[in-house]
């Protein structure tokens, strides 16, 4: 595929600096943080999504949504396949793996049009598994939901199992949503199922972040910083399984967490158009066949070794095959631990911490690979943008597997746990 001759200019990668530690010096002072369990009982809870009173909507993957007002009352919205107690359920949402419901957001306008969006698996009968945007309604009363409508489908979805490490069905999911401050788009998050021929071709959603309207529709520009024949609704391409997306408070370029192999979680600054760079093709630079026709993991795809020997064989970001490709703005040194979600920190209360990004790792230990279950604090300047300075969020009452994050209306940042509890994160 070429790309249109016009914006080939355009197609710049972001300024990059891969990052071990910084001297003493240049870091900033941390604030004192404070860490709580801010709900709790919950299963696997995935994304939340807050009013400006504090009222809180969270996903819990298997369950469906729900919403936690300011004096603690829950109200189940929307459940899935075999939920209780919701106010409505729906058969064809269900969850399997690292699929269900995922990815929670507010429309820019709720406080009028009361709007509120998620992302789910979604099966009917023998027809093929998907993944797919929801357009919901939320009552006066935050009591129900109504009103569905189904804004993005045919988001791929892993149908069946395989012997990868990670080989569920569902693998490989995305599903993160966020509304851009600046543009007002929806950005949309996917992963590339275990399946090669999803990250550098455009006639599927998969293995790409999505730039769409509140409808569903293609933003306007995506076509045209995209390669010839791309769905109109794609923005970046060439992912592996993006599960964070955030906006830099300055210039509101989209960061992204992207989720490694056995080495390698990335962070990465999108340009329209751009091309992370992932293409686990068997057969291909300088790669032979690969089970499944899936190199990802390759080689010695389920036993330890060398990283960085992994790392040259089976590139993250392959710059060799892709000189144009957007350069990570950090790398985990060549271990992946499971990098998750991305928010930046709002609020003066933060002192030097106020606008740094933060992002959040599950911890995965294979090879030889620290388990690293924590929240990296980076400071990223606006233009570029580039990494200046990055540290390890305090964890008073300790380490979890920590799946999202969002900054709340009050400044805190609030962290959902697959030990099935909301951590809320304060500093003074």
């Amino acid at each position: 595929m070429s790309h249109k001759s016009s914006l080939r200019s355009l197609r710049v990668a972001a300024a990059s600096v891969v990052l071990v530690g910084f001297p003493l010096a240049l870091q900033a002072k941390a604030p004192e943080v404070s860490q709580e369990v801010y709900s709790d009982g919950l299963e696997s809870p995935w994304d939340l999504a807050f009013l400006p009173d504090g009222t809180m909507f969270f996903t819990e993957k298997c369950k469906g949504l729900s919403v936690q007002l300011p004096d603690g009352t829950v109200n189940k919205l929307l459940g899935m396949s075999g939920s209780e107690g919701y106010a409505m359920t729906t058969d064809d949402l269900f969850c399997s793996g690292q699929a269900g419901m995922n990815g929670v957001t507010l429309d820019p306008d709720f406080a009028d049009n009361r709007t509120i969006y998620v992302y789910s698996a979604y099966r009917v009968g023998d027809n093929p598994t998907s993944n797919r945007v929801l357009r919901l309604k939320v009552g006066d009363d935050l009591a129900a939901v109504s009103d569905r409508q189904d804004i993005v489908t045919k988001i791929p979805y892993k149908q069946a199992p395989t012997d990868h490490p990670f080989g569920d069905s569902g693998a490989h999911n995305g599903g993160r949503i966020r509304f851009s401050p600046d543009d007002g788009f929806l950005y949309v998050t996917t992963g590339d199922n275990h399946n090669s021929s999803l990250p550098q071709f455009g006639d599927n959603l998969g293995a790409k972040v999505l730039r769409v309207d509140g409808n569903g529709d293609a933003a306007p520009g995506n076509a045209e910083a995209t390669p010839e024949d791309f769905d109109p609704r794609i923005f970046t391409y060439g992912h592996r399984n993006v599960q964070g997306i955030a906006f830099h408070p300055e210039s509101h370029q989209p960061i992204i967490t992207e989720h490694g192999p056995w080495h390698s979680d990335e962070v990465n600054a999108l340009v329209p158009g751009g091309n992370s760079g992932w293409d686990p093709r068997p057969n291909m630079a300088g790669r032979g066949d690969c089970p499944d026709d899936y190199c990802g993991y390759q080689p010695n795809q389920n036993e330890g070794m060398d990283p960085e020997k992994r790392s040259a064989y089976m590139p993250m970001t392959d710059l060799e095959t892709y000189p144009d490709a957007m350069e990570p703005l950090w790398n985990n040194n060549s271990k992946s631990q499971g990098i998750s979600s991305a928010a930046f920190l709002e609020g003066e209360q933060w002192g030097d911490w106020n606008g740094r990004l933060v992002v959040s790792f599950m911890g995965i230990g294979f090879g030889g690979t620290p388990v690293g279950q924590r929240i990296n604090v980076i400071d990223l300047a606006a233009d570029g943008p580039t990494v200046q300075d990055i540290t390890e969020m305090p964890m008073p009452a300790g380490s979890a597997r920590f799946r999202g994050l969002v900054t709340g209306p009050d400044g805190d940042l609030y962290v959902t746990t697959d030990e099935g509890q909301v951590h809320r994160f304060s500093a003074k």
